[in-house]
């Protein structure tokens, strides 16, 4: 089963889930995600259910506590308790998200926030972590549309360094960070791609992959859990346009890591966080060019160095011009 193993040099735990090994890759002739197959039910429109190969269990192992004794408490070991859950966008094998309807993608974003709604009442949970991954250049071995969502027993490093980082913004200038962010690049415009009532998507001017659009939310709102329904069917408007222009920069599918930020839940050291921090989605894409991945080398993952390849404010013009095909067909 898995367990959680404390990293002394980052302050963090790393999952370690040697069950995983056994996911399938890439059937050619099933599909466990259409109807009717494995655990999917004859007929559905999104559809959530417990992941076959979690990282996180809600009947975990109990945790070894010989390996803080043996190891002058350097390291320790804790229950993997979580949840891990898959959902899938649609019926259809063959559909992209932006290929849904805007009615089917709002249907998406209101499981987003119901699951979110159910799962932050479970006290052990502390980060509920809704993502996508698209595309064998991010590992995918399912090409059925379908997201993942996890609920952590712990807050997330890169999570909380954001969290702390806007604290300590908004304690020093006395407005929020993502606040400042959207006023400048709203001012600047050269990274802006689309805005709606609700929502900004621009490459922000740190970003460090060429295409890695930010999803930023207009106001103060911290989760899905304070979305009202327009908020909700902006945001579905906002990810088909996106993800629309997306597969229209090289002419091809194209691949990406979808992350939702939002505030933890169930974590008293982040009580009314929500004054200084924003919901907001990141997007990894790893294309540089057609047929070129940007690797995440050495540097990037050694020293936590980033390195972008090319200038946003190029890409940027790309991704417009994109997104300017999507919606004028």
């Amino acid at each position: 089963m898995p367990h959680l193993r404390w990293n002394p040099l980052l302050r963090t735990y790393t999952m370690v889930a040697a069950n995983r090994q056994s996911r399938p890759h890439l059937p050619k002739d099933y599909c466990p995600f259409c109807p009717g197959c494995g655990k999917v039910p004859d007929d559905y429109d999104v559809y959530v259910y417990a992941n076959d190969f979690p990282a996180l269990s809600i009947l975990p192992d109990v945790a070894d506590e010989q390996v803080a004794f043996l190891s002058g408490n350097v390291y320790h070991e804790a229950a993997a308790y979580g949840h891990c859950e898959v959902i899938l966008y649609s019926p259809d094998h063959y559909a992209s998200l932006f290929q849904l309807p805007l009615s089917h993608i709002e249907k998406l974003v209101s499981v987003w926030k119901q699951r979110q709604e159910v799962l932050s009442t479970d006290e052990r949970v502390k980060y509920i972590f809704p993502f996508e991954n698209r595309g064998e250049e991010v590992g995918v071995t399912m090409h059925h549309p379908h997201g993942q969502l996890y609920a952590y027993p712990f807050v997330p490093l890169k999570i909380k360094t954001e969290l702390d980082s806007c604290k300590a913004y908004y304690q020093q200038y006395g407005i929020p960070l993502f606040e400042a962010m959207n006023r400048f690049e709203l001012q600047d415009g050269r990274r802006i791609i689309t805005e709606n009532e609700h929502f900004v998507a621009y490459l922000p001017y740190f970003t460090d992959y060429p295409f890695g659009i930010f999803i930023v939310c207009k106001s103060n709102m911290g989760s899905f859990a304070a979305f009202s329904s327009a908020m909700q069917n902006s945001l579905a408007g906002m990810l088909k346009q996106i993800t629309g222009a997306f597969d229209l920069v090289f002419d091809r599918p194209f691949p990406y890591m979808m992350c939702i930020h939002q505030t933890p839940v169930n974590s008293p050291e982040y009580e009314g966080c929500e004054t200084w921090y924003r919901f907001h989605i990141e997007f990894y894409p790893p294309l540089r060019e057609k047929n070129k991945v940007k690797w995440y080398a050495s540097s990037e993952m050694g020293a936590w160095a980033a390195a972008n390849t090319l200038p946003v404010e190029d890409t940027a013009a790309i991704l417009r011009k994109a997104l300017h095909r999507f919606t004028n067909g």
